[in-house]
């Protein structure tokens, strides 16, 4: 009786780190395999979504980096540079940032466009013309259901 409730116990243990042993019910270890396999059914990125959009200090940053390089070209930190350009960015007057942002917004509403087209492009293409005929219909049950309601009142 011993041996099969040894052979038991080792069934529901889990070993942990440090050698540490854990019991374990059928209930948790179906819990454990579904977490696993929501990981593994993750959806993939799609390589052809358009990427976001850099923001204005993002902008300023890709200048920024070519100038450090020069000036510093023996500097290999990422980090350093990352934090001068912070520095740089804070001491900037708004005149200054100016031109950043506005190169930020261009890409924006660039990004916005690709976006559109993207999203048309998933839907299968056919949305410009259901919209147009959406667009049609509602008028007309605007116009049509306001006439119904004066019929009806």
């Amino acid at each position: 009786m011993q041996g099969e409730l040894e052979g038991r116990v080792w069934e529901e243990c889990i070993i942990m780190k440090g050698g540490k042993t854990r019991a374990v019910s059928k209930k948790s270890e179906s819990k454990l395999g579904v977490k696993m396999t929501k990981k593994e059914k993750k959806a993939a990125k799609d390589p052809n979504k358009p990427k976001r959009p850099p923001s204005a200090f993002f902008v300023f940053m890709e200048d920024f980096r070519k100038q450090y390089k020069e000036k510093h070209p023996s500097n290999k930190s990422v980090a350093a540079v990352g934090k001068a350009g912070g520095d740089k960015w804070k001491s900037l007057t708004e005149g200054e940032k100016a031109p950043y942002v506005a190169e930020a917004e261009k890409r924006k509403e660039a990004y916005e466009r690709n976006m559109e087209a993207y999203n048309r492009k998933l839907a299968g293409g056919a949305d410009d013309d259901s919209d147009k005929s959406k667009s049609e219909v509602n008028d007309e049950d605007e116009e049509g259901s306001g006439g119904e309601e004066e019929d009806d009142d």
